[in-house]
Formats: C-alpha cells, structure tokens, sequence
C-alpha cells in the first residue's frame, strides 16, 4: 500500500492478483493491495527486464487495483502476458486530477475510457463512450447506462461521440464535461464546450519518460504534461496551440498529431 496517498518515486513491486480480457485487444491488470489515488491519476508501470510506461489507474477497490491498456507495442503485449503471481513495479500516483462536479458528462473514446472510469466510479454522471466497433467496447457491463457510439453502429448509435455530447448538451442543463481519448476527438469536445458556455477537463496524452517534471519529453506548448497535467481545463485548452496540432516523440521533435499517433502504433 502506498501510505496515506504519497507518492512513492521508487518503484514498489506488487503481485498480480488477476488479468481480465476486456475486449478485442484490451485488457485490465489487477494488483493485490490498497493503491491511494485521485481519479485522473496515473501511475509508472514497470516490467521487469522490459520497460516502464504510464497508465491510468483505472480500478481502485480495498483489495486490489488495476490499469487498463490497449496492446500495441512491445510493452503493452508483454503486460498481456503477465499472469497470477506476477511481479510487477509501481510508482506513483502521478499527476492531478479531475474535479467532481454534479450535473456534468463524462465522455471516453476508446481506450481512454480507463482513465476516467474511477471517476464515473465516484459519482453519478451521464456517461458517453466511443469506439470502433463493439468488440473495442469498454466496461459495459460495469457501466451499464453508457451512451454507446461505434464508427460502423455494430453497438449503439452510428457515428462520433460528439454528435451524443451535442445531442446532451442541446437538452440538459450541464456544468462541465470530462473527457479523455483520442486529442482529435478531445478538440472536438471542448469546440462543443465552447460553443455551449460549459467548462471542459480533458485528460492529455504525451510520449513520457520520468513521470514527474524533470526530464521534460511530455510538454504540450510551455506545459509539462506528467506534473502540471494530465488534466487541464477548457480555459488553459483553449490557449494551447499545439493542442490538437503537435506532440513530440521520443527524440523530442515536435510531430504533427497524426504522425504521433502513427508512431505510438
């Protein structure tokens, strides 16, 4: 357990209780223990003899905690491979976090469901999710009153999470949304914000290597994600140039955000 919610810098080593296949290609990793953490956090996930990578706490129960991930490189698809009785190494909880405000959506495209799931996990909210098809569904049976939306309509409604947000925010009094998926998505999102008078989150994805501020690979405009992110609000968005535009990959050149995520797989 990591004592009274500090952060631990140091990798602790934590016994894999459970995998859980949670959809084509996506899975969740439970650890045995008490993990103290705010929804929005994140955590450095570190394999043995593999890599270190940043995952958002996505379960938190007395017992036992997990993060979710999609498989796509060499780290993701050897967490796939882990098994009960597993050590795996954890630091963290890294980051701030969202606010819980009543009245407000949270919405999840993707794999990026995970990181707002504690936080649908702690208050009521309409809730919109988005994906390719149904078999990249995520958490639908733990969220069961998920606004569903899928690209080809295998589940759901046909077509984007922000034609449902639009629909929601046409008929219901709302005070914020909560976002986190892929960032052409996210842009889209607080557009509709903008255009709605209504306060966005929206938790951000940067190449990171320490998790903490010093080695600087993660910035998004003069922002260093991992310390004064991963969430940031409609208003400081909507000053971020290179929000929606750029990332900067590993070697720290700044990228279009398609050749980004081209990279990232």
């Amino acid at each position: 357990m990591n004592k009274c919610g500090l952060r631990n810098d140091i990798p602790q080593i934590y016994e894999v209780s459970r995998v859980e296949k949670e959809g084509k290609d996506l899975f969740t990793v439970f650890l045995k223990g008490q993990f103290l953490c705010k929804p929005g956090q994140f955590v450095m996930v570190w394999l043995p003899r593999v890599d270190e990578k940043p995952m958002a706490v996505s379960y938190l129960g007395k017992d036992e905690f997990g993060f979710t991930f999609h498989t796509l490189g060499t780290f993701t698809q050897e967490c796939s491979k882990v098994k009960k009785g597993d050590k795996i190494g954890i630091r963290g909880p890294y980051g701030n976090w969202f606010s819980q405000e009543k009245n407000s959506v949270i919405v999840g495209g993707g794999v990026g469901l995970s990181s707002v799931s504690t936080l649908i996990d702690g208050m009521k909210a309409t809730v919109i999710h988005g994906a390719r098809d149904k078999d990249h569904l995520l958490y639908t049976k733990r969220f069961k009153d998920m606004i569903i939306c899928t690209d080809d309509g295998s589940a759901g409604t046909k077509g984007f999470v922000t034609l449902a947000l639009e629909e929601v925010l046409e008929k219901k009094r709302t005070k914020k949304v909560y976002c986190c998926g892929p960032e052409i998505m996210m842009k889209k999102v607080l557009e509709l914000c903008n255009k709605y008078h209504v306060d966005c989150e929206a938790s951000l994805e940067r190449y990171m290597k320490c998790g903490f501020g010093v080695c600087g690979a993660c910035m998004i405009d003069d922002k260093v994600v991992c310390k004064e992110g991963p969430i940031f609000s409609s208003k400081e968005l909507n000053t971020m140039k290179e929000f929606g535009e750029y990332a900067r990959i590993k070697t720290g050149r700044k990228v279009t955000l398609q050749e980004y995520s081209a990279w990232r797989g």
